[in-house]
């Protein structure tokens, strides 16, 4: 889809309230996402729909793999050949994958859009991959391979894709909070495909509470969490995963080993200052299980988290802090 056609779709949607706040649902990379804000006005509210659409429009169509005339597409086409030239944001989104890469230690890693396609859980296989097959895949997988200079960026290897679904929408929730608080927006929730960014105060003042799933039952909240200006970011194998012969693996690729994650984790959830942050810290913790897992968020400043894993759960020191009482969850 063109960006054009892309922010067409959204606008289609029309902004409803709920007391003095505005509220729109609308599909975009990929998936259902909401957002609720207070503003001053409905010519306000209106404006900010507009450039929120736009700017969704213009990030999908830079930054989607899916999408044959995106930068990453140019890049992925590009691969083993020439540098493809980048822009600011860009630069920005690709910095912090540089920071997440070092700091989850290679976990995170956006080049495994090899492992994605070989483990494609909306085309499931009908046989194991082999181990060469593995090999093969893992082996144009590596940021470290990726050059990056001023302005510029080229992947080493013929055959290396980058993925950017492990930070796009989280990337895209940071910033919108960021556009609401130019506008003189405080009050509001991001919710991208549940990726979750809150700032201020909901409709009925306040904090924000914000449920768990329970893993089992998807539909259902096993706790909440009260909290405002932090993110919350949820990963898990309770719904995206893929079944060869009977037995179930989950969605999410290790690209240390090139299988998908075996840490015996449901689901785990993080609270952290930036969606980005919130996102791939969740998703590394499924990767790694309970005990490595919150080991990661013990090191992380400003993150929390809280992991359901086969054999129990296990929360980090302050996450207990922000848990709702029983009698506050809805269910």
């Amino acid at each position: 889809m063109t960006e054009l056609e892309l922010f067409e779709r959204m606008n289609a949607e029309r902004l409803s309230t709920f007391r003095d706040f505005s509220r729109i649902g609308f599909y975009a990379m990929g998936t259902v996402n909401e957002i609720m804000f207070r503003a001053v006005s409905r010519a306000a509210a209106e404006k900010f729909k507009l450039d929120v659409f736009n700017w969704l429009a213009h990030f999908e169509a830079t930054f989607s793999s899916f999408i044959d005339t995106s930068l990453v597409g140019r890049i992925n086409r590009e691969a083993g050949g020439d540098p493809v030239e980048i822009n600011a944001d860009a630069e920005e989104l690709f910095a912090l994958c540089d920071w997440f890469h070092w700091h989850t230690r290679g976990l995170f890693d956006p080049t495994s859009g090899p492992l994605l396609d070989l483990w494609d859980y909306h085309h499931p296989r009908k046989a194991l991959p082999s181990r060469n097959e593995v090999a093969s895949a893992r082996s144009k997988v590596g940021w470290d391979k990726v050059e990056r200079g001023k302005g510029y960026v080229r992947l080493a290897e013929e055959g290396m894709r980058i993925d950017l679904g492990g930070i796009g929408k989280e990337y895209a929730v940071d910033r919108l909070v960021g556009m609401a608080a130019d506008a003189g927006i405080n009050d509001i929730m991001v919710s991208l495909g549940r990726d979750i960014r809150v700032s201020g105060s909901p409709p009925e003042g306040d904090v924000w509470r914000l449920g768990l799933e329970h893993p089992d039952r998807p539909s259902q909240c096993w706790t909440g969490v009260a909290a405002s200006n932090v993110s919350l970011c949820c990963s898990g194998d309770y719904q995206r995963y893929l079944e060869i012969d009977g037995q179930r693996y989950s969605h999410i690729i290790d690209p240390t080993t090139g299988y998908p994650a075996a840490g015996g984790c449901r689901a785990a959830w993080v609270l952290a200052k930036s969606c980005v942050q919130a996102g791939i810290l969740s998703t590394c913790m499924c990767m790694l299980g309970h005990d490595k897992g919150m080991k990661l968020i013990e090191s992380t400043t400003g993150a929390e988290g809280c992991i359901w894993t086969t054999v129990g759960i296990y929360q980090s020191g302050r996450f207990t802090n922000y848990v709702l009482h029983e009698s506050e969850v809805t269910q």
